[in-house]
This record gives C-alpha cells, structure tokens and sequence, in this order.
C-alpha cells in the first residue's frame, strides 16, 4: 500500500531531494507513490461528490426526467447530504437555498427493484434528512420508467418463513413512513408492488400520466407484506383495493387521481419540477408547526376521531409557545411576509 511506504516519510522526501542520490528510475517511483498517496488522501467529500455526479449521469435512461427537473427548478447548487458516505443505488441531492432534498432511487437495470441494499439506503438518507436543520422537506422519485417496480424478487424468493420472521423483513421499511419531515412523491411509470406501498408512506403523491400502480403480489403466490393491505384500503376504499390486491391488475393515474391515491396528476415531465415546487412551498413555513401539522394528520389517519381531536388540539395550543406563530400572526396583522425562524 502506497500509504505504508517509508518514502511518504517527510524527513525522507527532504534527503532525497537535498542528496539527489537515488536513480533516475527510484525518482520515477518515488513519484509515482507520491501521486497516489496524493490521490488517496484526497478530502472524501470530494470523491463522494464525484461519485454522485457518476451515479447520476452513468444511467442515463433513468435520470434524463431527473437532471432535467433539477436543472428547471432554481438555480442552487446540489450537495450530498452526507458526503463521507456515498450511496450506491440512490442519489441524494439537496437545494440549498429552497431546503429541500431530493432523493432518487437509481437501480434503472432492474426498475429501481427494491432490494435491501436500496432500502437500506433510503432510510438511512431520510434519518440524516430529520437531522440536518438545513432540510425542511423532501422530494422522493424514481426514473421515467418506474418508481420502483416492487421489491427484488431475486432476493427474497428463496426467504424462508424463519428468514423473514428473523430478518423483521419488509416491516423496518416503515421507518419511511416515520420520517418526520414531509415527503413528496413525485412518481412517473410503473409504482408496482413495494414500490407502491413505499410511495404509500409518502405524505403527498404526485403522478406523471404514465404512472402505473398495482399490488401484485397475488400473481407471485403471496400478499402485500410492507403495507399495501392496510394503506391501500384506507386511500381508495375496500372494494377497489380487493380487487386490485386479489387480481394484480394495474390502475393508471386518471383513476388513482379519482379515487384520492395521488393528488394531483401532471405530463411525465412535469411531475418532478412540481414535487420540487410544492416541497420548496413548504420549506418556506414554520417547520415546527409544518411537522406538527403532519403529525396531527396521521393521527386522524392512525387513530379513532377522538383521539386525533385531542392530538390536534394540544398540538394547536403548543404552537402559541413558539415565536414563529406570533411572527406569522404578527406579519398578517402588519401586512408582510412572515420570517419563520423555526422556533
């Protein structure tokens, strides 16, 4: 390893240079060892921004929509949320002055197929999104062919019962659905499977026009396992969802508009930008009462109606503890545009 030679030693490089005596051809390698210590000592922020500017360029059928979208929507330059730990089958990707991250999932050979390292992956860019203050809402996508296709069929289909009962398979991804700030779902082509039950656990869902959704899990001898028997249910009602988990079949965006799975419908192209649009809208808020808001939501959603009263209730009252509600009451009152401070 270049790292462990006795010629990176400084006292070494100052005799060898003062002495000249070395061989032409030791200089040449003293060079060459030098070079690649030089390289390898490089500020891992860069290679991780390198490796993020690969990721997002090597695939180009997946992330035409993806570049594109990012290129039309403001002018702030992109960063890695964590840049020490680059990401193999997402990219992340942040707008700093909007505080909005956008991350997609990028495994486009195989449909953005979710398999445990990609999952893996989300959920721990979404934890580091919940820490880092300068991110207050997040876009999720995928390529112009799918959002995900479903979960990897080749990895799990050898899973014994004791592999997924030891292994909590599929239930640690809900931590997606834990994330406690929002999420956006811009989705365009096939939301198939897990891959519609983790777009499910998103807090808004967006539609291209050749967005595809179903559950097809019928047709592989076994059921929706991440959420789409619970979640499903409660978006579009009973009977539409029996039918789509018992037949497989795939519903279009027209309908999953209709029935209230998506809330609004746009061309393919348009569905990130405007993800990115509504996120940056709501990075403008009071991100405490934002979260608070959402918390309370998927209360009515998870609890009886009583329940979620109260909650909303001591969730509304807390709000008059903060600056940011006399700020935003006091701008009204003043006629100009609040300065949230989130606090």
């Amino acid at each position: 390893s270049p790292l462990q030679s006795p010629w990176l030693d400084p006292p070494s490089f100052g005799s060898f240079f003062r002495k000249k005596m070395l061989s032409s051809a030791l200089r040449r390698s003293h060079r060459a060892v030098l070079a690649s210590a030089v390289t390898l000592a490089r500020p891992t922020a860069v290679g991780a921004l390198r490796t993020l500017r690969t990721a997002a360029f090597a695939n180009p059928s997946s992330t035409v929509a993806h570049r594109r979208a990012l290129g039309g929507v403001g002018t702030a330059r992109m960063m890695a949320t964590d840049a020490n730990a680059p990401y193999k089958n997402i990219i992340v990707e942040r707008k700093e002055e909007e505080k909005v991250l956008i991350i997609t999932l990028n495994r486009p050979k195989a449909l953005n197929a979710l398999n445990s390292g990609l999952m893996s992956e989300l959920i721990d860019a979404l934890e580091k999104a919940d820490a880092n203050p300068q991110v207050s809402c997040i876009v999720l996508t995928g390529g112009e062919k799918a959002f995900a296709a479903g979960a990897d069929i080749k990895e799990m289909a050898s899973k014994s019962f004791i592999d997924c009962y030891k292994e909590n398979f599929a239930w640690t991804w809900q931590a997606v659905s834990k994330t406690r700030k929002p999420i956006v779902a811009a989705i365009n082509g096939f939301c198939l499977g897990g891959g519609c039950e983790v777009a499910m656990m998103a807090d808004i869902m967006y539609a291209g026009d050749n967005a595809k959704f179903a559950q097809p899990e019928i047709t592989l001898g076994t059921i929706p396992g991440a959420g789409g028997t619970q979640r499903l249910v409660r978006q579009i009602g009973k009977s539409r969802a029996m039918e789509l988990c018992l037949t497989g079949e795939m519903m279009g965006a027209d309908e999953a508009l209709k029935l209230g799975l998506v809330s609004k419908v746009f061309p393919a192209a348009e569905t990130i930008p405007e993800a990115i649009k509504t996120a940056t809208k709501i990075a403008s808020m009071s991100q405490m009462s934002v979260e608070m808001c959402k918390e309370a939501i998927n209360q009515s959603y998870e609890t009886g109606l009583q329940q979620g009263l109260l909650h909303e209730s001591r969730a509304f009252w807390s709000t008059f503890a903060t600056k940011d509600q006399k700020e935003g009451m006091g701008a009204f009152v003043e006629k100009r545009k609040p300065d949230f401070k989130d606090c």
